[in-house]
């Protein structure tokens, strides 16, 4: 049986340039995960979360908080993406409202 197409023509070769490799790509800038102040959490279990969720210190974590109360939000951690995502999940699921900033 021979290669031919539903016409009824062979398919002739097609040629296959190399791809476009110069535009510039932007790379995967961190991004940044910010909490929000809140008028329903208590100071003490927002401290609590931070030490929990990120290892801070009591001292680091009381910084980052009394920057969600006095500023209205904190950066809380950076880095890629999906891992930010991972970060603004889980201070989600301890009813924290965080986003994701691009730096």
């Amino acid at each position: 049986m021979s290669a031919r197409n539903v016409f009824g023509s062979t398919p002739s070769p097609t040629r296959v340039d190399s791809p476009d490799v110069s535009s510039d790509v932007a790379p995967d800038l961190p991004w940044n995960v910010i909490v929000w102040n809140d008028p329903v959490n208590l100071m003490t279990y927002v401290v609590w979360v931070f030490r929990k969720l990120f290892g801070f210190s009591e001292q680091r974590a009381t910084e980052l908080m009394l920057d969600v109360h006095h500023r209205g939000r904190a950066t809380v951690a950076s880095g890629p993406r999906e891992q930010a995502e991972v970060h603004a999940t889980r201070l989600h699921q301890h009813g924290l409202w965080a986003t994701l900033e691009r730096q």
